[in-house]
């Protein structure tokens, strides 16, 4: 009997072990996708106590526990025990939603990742000590039952023993970053050659970055942050360690969620130009209205060094009303003709190569534009950045030919083949005006079927239901060969949006997944079919 308690035994322990390990590793790297903020993190949480937070394995567990303890009057102690731990393996087979080999944008073991999983990993295993320690005391078989119970604790504490280590190291994470941004902060002061052009905007701001980027390397040595560094610790990384002294030009982005995010970012940079691309309904959630988010866009504009160039889309009324607190000059651009814009486009075609449109300047120059980007909003990027040149002294022509340069940005309306099918890959996380784009792209390309996969859009708030209602609306009226949607409750006001607006429901099919959508369309698709992927939601929305 011994033998085989201690054999189990093991045996429990290390499935136990397995399946606690991969659950906190899988809540530090939801924590991290909620950018560390114990505020998103909780709200997630909250939102998947009975299918996540909760597994039936515990409940599982805990039975065999209690009925191991209760044994001992009906059958002998150890063979409970030994139930239980024929049991327990059965509980504790890890499931698929914690496999790391599923995660589209893997956990990274930042500086920061790396301090955080040590106490987190201490407090998962202080439960296991605590249960092994007083199970020892009482002696086999009842000591096992006690250490077991600590290993069921350690697992369904998982989310709890994120949250604590995070608390833990709160006060050290903000020393240091206060560190970086001092150190940010006088890098930047001591170099009074160098511009800072700011970028923000609740859509665009990464495409307009890399443009405005590619076009002033025509004069200037640029820096432009990477992917979407838009955070104080992004701005931070890119002025510590990879501003160099050659570097006549820093291209920032400027993203927020929350108030006050702004002056925290100006703060550490603040901009000699600035860029305003458009305020939409992104981060309702946390920023609750249209107007709250312009007010904080409106800052950078504010805090733009005296007499320093703003480049407004006028098209957007909230963001020309910034206008107004602009200290320096203010350029305005327009794709639809605005009477007060100072640099406008004309003629916009696109097709399966990129987009060609005319642009006129402040001077009344007209210049053809070609640009493998795509989508009336890329053009809108490109004015944006256009603008930036004209006011650093480049011209038209020079930008035009840089332009033939910019290529899209990774999953923003990149084109791309598969076979003799057109994929148009748009998966970044979408936006209302950007998924109208979109589809009215894929309604205009090519000559045979016309796909779009979607699991519609996420973070917008009280306006979720009706936005995805609208875009809905929006596919039905383009006519398109085949809507496949991924996930059922997800896309349920798409659904609506496409029964009311009588979309033919043969053309429409709901899967449960990305990978079956592909397969479905892998069974559809002929030579010269156009797919458009429209979003794919991040690992926290998928589980």
């Amino acid at each position: 009997m011994t033998s085989a308690l201690i054999f189990f035994g093991v045996v429990a322990t290390l499935f136990a072990g397995w399946r606690a390990g991969r659950r906190v590793r899988f809540f530090l790297h939801i924590f991290q996708l909620e950018t560390y903020k114990f505020s998103r993190y909780g709200r997630w949480l909250a939102d998947r106590v009975s299918s996540l937070v909760v597994r039936p394995s515990h409940g599982v567990g805990a039975a065999a526990l209690a009925g191991g303890g209760l044994a001992p009057p009906i059958i002998d102690a150890g063979w409970g025990v030994l139930v239980v731990l024929l049991v327990w393996p059965m509980a504790f087979i890890s499931s698929r939603r914690y496999r790391s080999d599923r995660e589209k944008k893997p956990l990274a073991f930042t500086d920061r990742m790396v301090r955080l999983i040590t106490p987190t990993a201490l407090l998962a295993l202080l439960p296991v000590a605590c249960g092994g320690l007083y199970g020892w005391t009482l002696g086999s078989p009842p000591g096992v039952l006690w250490y077991l119970g600590g290993l069921l604790v350690a697992d369904l504490g998982a989310p709890l023993w994120v949250a604590l280590g995070a608390a833990l190291m709160h006060p050290v994470e903000t020393a240091i970053q206060k560190g970086f941004k001092r150190q940010a902060r006088r890098r930047l002061q001591a170099r009074s050659d160098l511009s800072v052009v700011g970028i923000t905007g609740s859509y665009g701001k990464t495409s307009t970055k890399f443009i405005v980027a590619e076009l002033l390397r025509q004069k200037y040595s640029v820096y432009a942050t990477p992917s979407s560094y838009n955070t104080p610790m992004g701005l931070c990384l890119a002025v510590n360690e990879h501003l160099k002294p050659q570097h006549q030009v820093l291209v920032l982005e400027y993203g927020i969620r929350y108030p006050g995010d702004m002056d925290e970012l100006c703060d550490i940079a603040e901009p000699d130009a600035s860029v305003v691309t458009t305020i939409g309904v992104a981060h309702l959630e946390t920023m609750g209205t249209q107007d709250n988010i312009a007010a904080e866009k409106s800052v950078l504009v504010e805090q733009t060094a005296p007499d320093g160039p703003v480049v407004l889309n006028v098209d957007d009324e909230r963001v020309a009303a910034m206008a107004e607190r602009a200290s320096g000059p203010v350029w305005r651009i327009s794709t639809e003709g605005h009477p007060d814009a100072d640099i406008t486009a004309g003629s916009i075609q696109y097709d399966t190569t990129g987009t060609a449109f005319e642009v006129t300047d402040d001077t009344g120059t007209t210049v053809a534009f070609e640009t493998q980007l795509l989508g009336r909003h890329n053009v809108l990027n490109v004015l944006l950045a256009v603008a930036v040149g004209r006011s650093m002294g480049l011209r038209l022509r020079q930008m035009a030919h840089a332009a033939r340069r910019v290529e899209p940005v990774e999953h923003r309306l990149q084109l791309r083949t598969r076979g003799d099918v057109t994929i148009i890959d748009d998966a970044f996380n979408s936006n209302p005006v950007g998924a109208r784009n979109a589809v009215e792209i894929l309604s205009k390309m090519g000559d045979g079927q016309r796909a779009i996969v979607t699991p519609g859009m996420v973070e917008l708030g009280d306006r979720q239901w009706r936005e995805n209602k609208e875009f809905g609306t929006v596919l039905a009226g383009h006519d398109l060969d085949l809507v496949v949607l991924v996930g059922a409750d997800q896309t349920a006001p798409i659904q609506e949006g496409l029964s009311e607006a009588d979309f033919p429901q043969e053309r429409v099919h709901v899967v449960p997944s990305l990978s079956e959508a592909q397969a479905f369309l892998k069974r559809q698709l002929k030579p010269g079919d156009v797919v458009l992927y429209e979003n794919d939601l991040p690992d926290q929305y998928e589980v």
